[in-house]
């Protein structure tokens, strides 16, 4: 964009901001962040479409190198790990977990370059084959671009999270066409407290990424479906059934991907990873070609019981000789979509999980229905619980089943299923919270130390980072000090507390000025009397990677106002249990 356009741009959404009250400001950044989001998704979607529709059918396929697109996700791979390695290092975050990590301690700032860098790396990521989603990315560049808003026009903490939600809210409508979705992921994924306030702003960003995407992509960029057959009541004890596969595999799913990923982070090597993770993805395609990209065209082949297509490239294709291989080869490639996704991600790649689930669950309907109709149940729907079911793993994986409902019913254009649907969602939800509490972002955001929770108590305390808070200002003695050097620090000394401390600066003991002022003033003793003799061992200490919430109940337990903090034995300051308290009070009032 020209410069001088984006300053006339920039001052006039200034003298807006000038005009308007906080609120009426807030609508406004609203509309503009849910469109700009919609933007992002629309030119991600096209991205990933031209590098397919040019290089991959229009080359590859066209002059019979069809077998040249199993090398395609390690040129994707490569080219996304070298342009993070290039430009971006350390500065580079995936997943929804590193959204959830700047709201609690960051105080929801992103980095401008995830604006962008997400569009590119995942598009390459993906455009190539690589077997993961692209709504990850675009949530992560609808807040980055939510947050960048509010830190440009200085808004509140309050403003800036909710602009960031209201961004992943506009990035998920557009990448569906699915409004209500896109709020329902914002509530239950990115905000921790939910307040009715909250609501308008992420409607109005869902609702302009919404119109946005549905003006610009054509139906067939989406995924969509038209319901074929109505909902049946009889069916409900089938549809009770795939709620409990549903949750099984949610479940597997995790594990699996966790697992594979665990195993590439351990590898050292970025080189050794990207070989082995592009090798290991061209066999895949081999095998089961549907696990190419993102999935969503065999979603679609499957809901209209095309399953025959799905292998017609596969080296497996000639062994098909009757239905029940096939459906043997389609539960493979159900149970291989979590291996898929952890090592495009694990060997350098870009792009999210939650296209994967929608791809798991679709095969997991079809191949229960399949089941059932070779068993002799002519009446069973395959179309419908391929659609169901999609919402099962979606609700099991990410902990949202009301995103799992809402989507799925806005992407097949009503509400005919929505029984079903939330039969489905609500048991494959219980069973995986019954096993993992937290999801898979909430846990990696606790690895990190951070906290999430629906008590905003407990949230806004979690947010306090008690590292930035350590005092170091505080003199320490050798414990071989005699009490004349004692004396001498104490002279000049603005505290009452001194850390005792080892050649090797560990913490053995503390002297408090209160319990040695008889000795101070018996000049006799001086000479005689040392550290180690007048020092207290310290009853409770803080190591500093302790929690909040840990070093709260030692400072209630031990009763003391101020506590030294160790890192292995090593003294490195004290904390105050007055400065932690007043900083919740602050945070407190920021977030009302």
């Amino acid at each position: 964009m020209d410069l001088k356009k984006y300053n006339y741009i920039e001052r006039a959404v200034n003298w807006i901001h000038e005009k308007t009250t906080e609120r009426q400001f807030l609508i406004f950044s609203s509309v503009l962040v849910g469109i700009s989001a919609g933007i992002a998704a629309v030119v991600l979607k096209f991205f990933v479409f031209s590098i397919r529709h040019y290089l991959v059918e229009n080359y590859l396929l066209r002059y019979d190198y069809k077998y040249l697109y199993l090398v395609l996700p390690l040129i994707g791979i490569g080219l996304t790990a070298l342009i993070i390695h290039t430009f971006f290092r350390e500065r580079f975050h995936r997943g929804t977990s590193f959204i959830l990590f700047s709201i609690a301690k960051k105080s929801s700032f992103l980095p401008f370059h995830q604006m962008y860098s997400h569009v590119i790396t995942s598009g390459l990521t993906v455009g190539f084959g690589g077997s993961a989603g692209l709504e990850s990315p675009i949530v992560s560049t609808g807040s980055a671009i939510g947050s960048n808003f509010a830190r440009t026009y200085k808004l509140s903490y309050k403003e800036r999270t909710l602009l960031l939600a209201a961004g992943a809210a506009g990035g998920v409508a557009g990448a569906f066409n699915a409004p209500i979705a896109g709020v329902l992921f914002a509530l239950e994924v990115i905000l921790i407290d939910i307040s009715i306030g909250a609501f308008i702003p992420l409607l109005i960003a869902a609702a302009s990424g919404a119109l946005l995407s549905k003006i610009i992509l054509h139906e067939s960029s989406l995924l969509f479906f038209k319901l074929k057959e109505p909902f049946n009541y009889y069916n409900v004890p089938f549809y009770i059934i795939l709620g409990l596969l549903a949750g099984i595999t949610s479940l597997y799913y995790v594990n699996f991907f966790e697992k594979v990923e665990l195993y590439f982070a351990g590898i050292k090597s970025n080189f050794t990873k990207w070989i082995i993770g592009g090798l290991s993805l061209a066999l895949l395609f081999a095998l089961f070609p549907s696990l190419f990209g993102e999935g969503y065209e065999s979603i679609k082949a499957l809901s209209e019981f095309r399953a025959d297509d799905l292998l017609k490239n596969s080296l497996f294709a000639n062994l098909i000789f009757n239905k029940w291989i096939l459906l043997l080869l389609i539960t493979l490639t159900l149970l291989l979509k979590a291996a898929a996704a952890g090592i495009t991600l694990g060997s350098g790649g870009n792009g999210g999980n939650f296209a994967p689930s929608l791809f798991v669950g679709a095969y997991l309907g079809f191949v229960f229905a399949f089941f059932l109709k070779l068993l002799g149940f002519a009446n069973i729907p395959v179309s419908n619980f391929t659609i169901v079911a999609m919402a099962g793993i979606l609700s099991g994986i990410f902990h949202a089943p009301l995103t799992g409902i809402f989507l799925i019913a806005e992407i097949t254009g009503g509400y005919e299923l929505i029984i079903p649907l939330m039969i489905v969602s609500s048991i494959s939800y219980i069973i995986v919270k019954f096993f993992h509490p937290e999801s898979l972002d909430v846990r990696r955001l606790k690895a990190r130390g951070a906290v999430v929770s629906e008590n905003k108590d407990v949230s806004i305390l979690g947010r306090i980072d008690t590292r930035e808070m350590i005092e170091t200002d505080f003199a320490t003695i050798h414990f071989k000090s005699t009490l004349r050097g004692i004396v001498e620090t104490i002279k000049h000394s603005k505290r009452n507390t001194f850390p005792v401390i080892k050649k090797d600066h560990k913490l053995i003991g503390i002297i408090y000025l209160d319990n040695i002022k008889e000795e101070m003033f018996n000049p006799e003793l001086y000479d005689i009397v040392t550290a180690k003799e007048v020092m207290r061992k310290p009853r409770t200490v803080i190591d500093v990677k302790e929690d909040i919430f840990s070093i709260m109940k030692k400072f209630e337990e031990s009763g003391q106002w101020n506590l030294p903090v160790v890192d292995q034995g090593i003294y490195i300051g004290f904390l105050s249990k007055s400065s932690i308290l007043d900083k919740y009070r602050h945070e407190l009032l920021t977030a009302l």
